[in-house]
């Protein structure tokens, strides 16, 4: 069996996810993985590498899954984590990444042999 370190491999090194390492990433499609302490914790997949970084650090909840999940996971009773506080908790983390024209699949098989704790879909509450 495959660990994350082998399906991996092909991926750039780890470096910490943060605003300089969103702007040293292709336009290219892709996907990327984040990391914490070694451990896959979501697994995305985009036309622009470069752009999909940026907006999991800078976007809102709406516009990206991650930024969502990590938000539940900060969020205390009372306090709805910010997106200051959501960018700096992904700052802690890493990120690599990889060009491909197949970045669909590649997620894919990512998703089901790592089981990244973010990748859960939650329902959007309806309005």
């Amino acid at each position: 069996m495959l660990d994350a370190e082998d399906l991996l491999a092909t991926f750039t090194p780890p470096q910490p996810y943060t605003m300089e390492a969103a702007a040293g990433a292709p336009r290219s499609s892709g996907v990327h993985a984040v990391l914490d302490r070694g451990t896959v914790v979501y697994v995305g997949y985009t036309g622009n590498l470069r752009n999909r970084l940026r907006q999991h650090l800078t976007g809102s909840r709406d516009s990206s899954v991650l930024h969502e999940q990590v938000g539940h996971l900060l969020d205390k009773l009372g306090h709805e984590a910010s997106a200051a506080e959501i960018a700096d908790w992904l700052g802690q983390r890493e990120v690599r990444w990889q060009e491909t024209d197949n970045p669909e699949g590649t997620k894919e098989t990512l998703v089901l042999a790592l089981k990244p704790r973010f990748n859960r879909q939650v329902p959007k509450p309806r309005h």
